[in-house]
């Protein structure tokens, strides 16, 4: 599709489409839908971020233990100009298989685009490893997940918590998986007075702390005997010994958006760019047991003039809002504590 033609398309969206400027989350940025499937046999499931209309995206993966599908895709100089979904799910490798679903969806026609029979949709897809959460690992998300997960994605305020991709995450696993606490689903937005808008939404299951930037202060982590926090940052100094999790158990999925036009290759500075936010809000971030992939998308529906590193500066600051946030809006699974019971 023609630039010219996609400026037509979007010059065509109606204004009662477009979200209110109170909505905080990854739907402000218009022309995106998220909806959430969560399991009940197991805490686990999936988010999948529907794009209406014609979005351009990019994707930044930092961390060793990357579970993704159709990533390549989104290289500059590959030939995917545009996506139809991103997914997020957990249940490892496992739960690739929800991007099935959500092309199936796509396919029946339930799509914003008008397929071609040829025509195949194109949804990347990134998971987390959750499968000892709940003592149940042969339940994890499949195609069905996904399917209704994209059946259920709407325009409202994202739910943030125990959910979707976040059903099972958890953080703070540098001193062993009986002492890590909920990670979860978070997102944040900001608009600026000219109408730009950049937001994020994050599904935080590190192997490190998660830190509040503003403050410095542990939301979230390793804990001590008595549940108080341990802060890693201080036991790391001190060469306590530390017990790992195994390779690719942790992991933080996000998807930064703007509604701002940029092409592919700046769709992917973007991506790399918020990935600082990971760097901000979780300690220590990109090792070697974390898939960390963050992905960008631009929608396109501001027709003011786009300033890459004021959007990707923007991208990073929300990020890391979005990470505290699926902390502190978690709530308890499966007996691991939340950052809000901790006093």
């Amino acid at each position: 599709m023609s630039r010219a033609m996609a400026v037509l398309l979007l010059a065509a969206v109606p204004a009662c489409a477009r979200v209110p400027a109170d909505n905080p989350t990854l739907t402000a940025v218009e022309g995106l839908l998220v909806g959430h499937h969560t399991l009940a046999e197991r805490p686990t499931g999936c988010t999948v971020i529907l794009a209406d209309g014609l979005v351009v995206a990019g994707v930044s993966q930092r961390g060793s233990a990357p579970g993704t599908r159709d990533t390549d895709l989104l290289e500059p100089v590959n030939g995917a100009d545009r996506i139809d979904a991103v997914v997020l799910s957990g249940g490892s490798a496992f739960g690739l298989d929800v991007a099935t679903g959500v092309m199936r969806w796509i396919d029946e026609g339930n799509g914003p685009w008008a397929l071609r029979p040829t025509d195949v949709p194109i949804v990347p897809a990134a998971v987390l490893i959750d499968l000892w959460v709940g003592g149940k690992p042969s339940i994890r998300p499949g195609a069905d997940c996904g399917y209704r997960a994209a059946a259920a994605a709407s325009r409202a305020r994202v739910g943030e918590g125990s959910v979707g991709a976040g059903a099972g995450a958890t953080v703070g696993k540098l001193t062993g998986l009986d002492r890590a606490m909920k990670g979860g689903i978070g997102s944040a937005a900001v608009t600026l007075p000219d109408g730009l808008r950049v937001a994020a939404l994050a599904a935080v299951n590190a192997l490190g702390d998660v830190i509040d930037p503003a403050s410095g202060a542990v939301v979230a982590g390793a804990r001590a005997d008595d549940g108080s926090l341990r802060d890693v940052r201080t036991l790391l100094r001190t060469g306590a010994p530390l017990q790992r999790t195994r390779v690719a158990e942790n992991t933080t999925l996000a998807v930064v958006a703007t509604n701002a036009h940029l092409t592919k290759a700046e769709a992917n500075r973007v991506a790399l760019m918020a990935d600082a936010g990971i760097a901000r809000a979780v300690t220590p971030a990109h090792t070697t047991a974390d898939g960390d992939t963050v992905f960008a998308l631009a929608t396109g529906r501001w027709r003011g003039r786009a300033d890459l590193d004021e959007i990707g500066a923007l991208a990073a600051d929300v990020l890391a809002e979005a990470i505290v946030r699926a902390v502190k809006q978690a709530t308890v699974v499966a007996g691991i504590p939340a950052a809000r019971d901790i006093k």
